[in-house]
């Protein structure tokens, strides 16, 4: 009988053993951008964002464009040409919501303020725009990486092999902010994360191109503190450049239709930014 106990600790010690090993090595091999689409499972992940607010904006400045994808159909977008050609080019990606007026009413804001630049707003949903949070969990937990990072590499397609790549992203957008900096290559100048995920591998920052902005906040639950510096260590690691700033706000801070949106830190943040990407983008 003792034989017979002993034997079915070892036995249930294995598997256990063997389960936490496999949680472990699954979790190493998923990506950041993975990660954090696996977030819209968590229902406090869902509830930490209140359904927004009605926001309209109707721009005169920028046009709904298309162009090619590989494997794929054609990708959407909103697009604001420069006045004058240029070669600087900023790719905007949306927050988990999708591409809403919100969106496009920053990106005519960065047009006007960052002097004779292009914009391209990107729609990783393929027309869809989330009018409830429960919608828009649903719209990031189903997007395909493959599909995402086809949008992506059809719109540094679209901008041309002579173009000069920054990025922005708020939330969902904030990590691919980063594998969008990290996939345009040499072509990066700069990017811009609003409480994104950061890319974890140590080896893959240290093929980018070009200096990180991260504008943070203190009281988020999920790209938190312990994330941010972790990512701080590994941007060290990489030997990137890092310049971040943790605010006292929540997740979503800087988006006026949000209910938690905190006017001081969005202030100090845009400002922050179009100091950080004005340099970069002559």
């Amino acid at each position: 009988m003792k034989k017979l106990f002993l034997l079915t600790l070892m036995t249930l010690c294995s598997v256990f053993a063997f389960s936490q090993s496999r949680t472990i090595c699954c979790s190493q091999s998923t990506s950041a951008t993975q990660k954090f689409a696996m977030l819209a499972s968590d229902k406090k992940f869902i509830q930490a964002h209140p359904n927004p607010k009605k926001y309209h904006f109707q721009s005169t400045i920028g046009k709904a464009i298309t162009y090619k994808t590989t494997g794929g159909p054609d990708a959407n977008a909103f697009e604001f040409k420069a006045k004058t050609p240029t070669n600087n080019w900023l790719i905007v990606i949306h927050e988990f919501w999708g591409l809403n007026d919100f969106v496009k009413h920053e990106s005519e804001k960065l047009y006007n303020d960052l002097g004779n630049i292009n914009i391209l707003d990107l729609d990783l949903y393929d027309g869809k725009v989330a009018a409830t949070r429960e919608e828009a969990g649903k719209y990031m937990q189903a997007l395909p990486d493959a599909r995402a990072r086809a949008i992506i590499n059809g719109a540094i397609a679209y901008v041309g092999p002579n173009a000069r790549i920054a990025t922005i992203g708020w939330c969902m957008g904030g990590g691919w902010s980063l594998q969008a900096s990290l996939m345009a290559g040499k072509q990066d100048v700069a990017c811009v994360m609003y409480y994104g995920m950061p890319e974890q591998d140590v080896a893959k920052l240290k093929t980018l191109n070009a200096d990180v902005l991260g504008n943070f906040a203190s009281q988020d639950q999920w790209i938190n503190p312990k994330v941010v510096a972790a990512f701080a260590e590994n941007m060290k690691a990489a030997g990137k450049k890092l310049d971040y700033k943790e605010y006292d706000a929540a997740h979503g801070f800087s988006n006026p239709s949000n209910p938690i949106y905190n006017s001081a830190a969005t202030t100090d943040a845009y400002a922050r930014t179009v100091a950080f990407l004005k340099p970069r983008l002559k």
